[in-house]
């Protein structure tokens, strides 16, 4: 849970399509509604769909730089798996890792193993939290693009963001255009009743 903190460092990690960006905007809006100082960065690799994207999301009383610094991350939210891979040079042993489990192939290689990847990061961080989101979302709704809202609705229920699960609602109805808020509120309150599921022991990989 996170109490007191002069600031609170966020990256999300994942490929084009996935909603980066709009994760970011919730989260920046969010941070406003409670009057957090705030600063934002993107950063892109291939521009098309499918390119990796990495998203810098930082907040608290006063914040200087829009770029997490290495090892400073309080969260990594990785919404493909072997992204994460590209996001250990921000984590530290406090570092948690809420992650997608679902993985995009890559043609002509072979992307590592999910437990290759997870031993990996546990040689950074040992609070590393594994979810379905894509194919809960699938599931549910009969498609995973609202994955990242559920991972981020799941993160606020969780505290493992200091942002309370109604500023996070209150911005996606302001981010996310009107037509498309039935499955973003649905989603939302998937995730509320969810977390009340996840193992509250010591437990660090629910799947």
């Amino acid at each position: 849970m996170v109490k007191n903190f002069e600031q609170f460092n966020i990256l999300i990690v994942g490929t084009g399509g996935q909603g980066l960006i709009t994760l970011l905007q919730i989260l920046a809006e969010a941070a406003l509604l409670e009057g957090k100082d705030l600063k934002t960065s993107e950063l892109h690799g291939l521009s098309q769909r499918g390119g990796s994207v990495e998203v810098h999301v930082r907040f608290g009383k006063k914040i200087y730089s829009p770029l997490v610094s290495q090892g400073k991350a309080d969260l990594i939210l990785g919404l493909e798996i072997q992204e994460c891979l590209k996001a250990y040079y921000f984590a530290n042993p406090k570092t948690t890792f809420l992650i997608n489990k679902y993985l995009i192939p890559i043609h002509f290689k072979n992307p590592p193993t999910e437990n290759k990847t997870l031993n990996i990061l546990k040689k950074f961080s040992k609070k590393i939290i594994l979810i379905k989101a894509a194919d809960i979302c699938q599931k549910e709704f009969g498609t995973n693009v609202t994955a990242g809202i559920y991972l981020l609705s799941l993160a606020s229920f969780k505290n493992l963001i200091p942002l309370k699960p109604d500023s996070i609602l209150k911005a996606i109805k302001k981010i996310i255009p009107e037509k498309y808020w039935e499955i973003n509120l649905k989603t939302f309150n998937l995730a509320k009743q969810e977390v009340k599921k996840l193992s509250k022991g010591n437990k660090t990989i629910i799947t």
